[in-house]
């Protein structure tokens, strides 16, 4: 189980350019690792533009923002370009990342029962270590409950 104090697990996933990206390559940064159910749903653009209108603060902060969907490289390019977000997002079909950081979970919609992505943010410092895991996130201001906590934290 990733926890709070722990290392950062290493994996490596296909980015919505289609090149393989491991989070190790990123030590030396900070690093906001979100994980999130699906491209172009309400919740998941609001939480990427969110972002995406604070890449210029986080990266002050010496941050790299990385999302994570069980989505197609295809499926991330049309996402990104039609909201023009700036940063990574990572492809993982077979939800291996997401079932290694322990998101990858039994919803419930309307009474039925399926697997999904629980929307949840790791907070990762320069080191590889994650310093912060917001679980079951709402995606309205969460980009800037994160900055806020990371520079309360400094």
């Amino acid at each position: 189980m990733i926890e709070e104090g722990s290392e950062a697990t290493d994996f490596t996933l296909k980015s919505d350019d289609g090149n393989n990206v491991t989070l190790s390559d990123f030590r030396g940064k900070n690093i906001v690792l979100y994980f999130y159910p699906r491209d172009g749903t309400p919740g998941c653009t609001r939480e990427a533009i969110e972002f995406g209108n604070l890449e210029k603060d986080f990266g002050e902060e010496n941050f790299v923002i990385i999302g994570v969907s069980n989505d197609s490289v295809q499926s991330h390019q049309k996402f990104k370009n039609k909201h023009g977000i700036p940063f990574i997002l990572l492809s993982d079909p077979e939800s291996k990342v997401l079932n290694l950081y322990g998101v990858w979970k039994e919803k419930s919609m309307y009474g039925k029962k399926f697997m999904g992505t629980e929307r949840t943010t790791f907070i990762i410092d320069e080191k590889g270590m994650i310093k912060k895991i917001y679980r079951k996130v709402k995606p309205k201001g969460h980009a800037q409950i994160c900055l806020i906590d990371y520079k309360s934290d400094k």
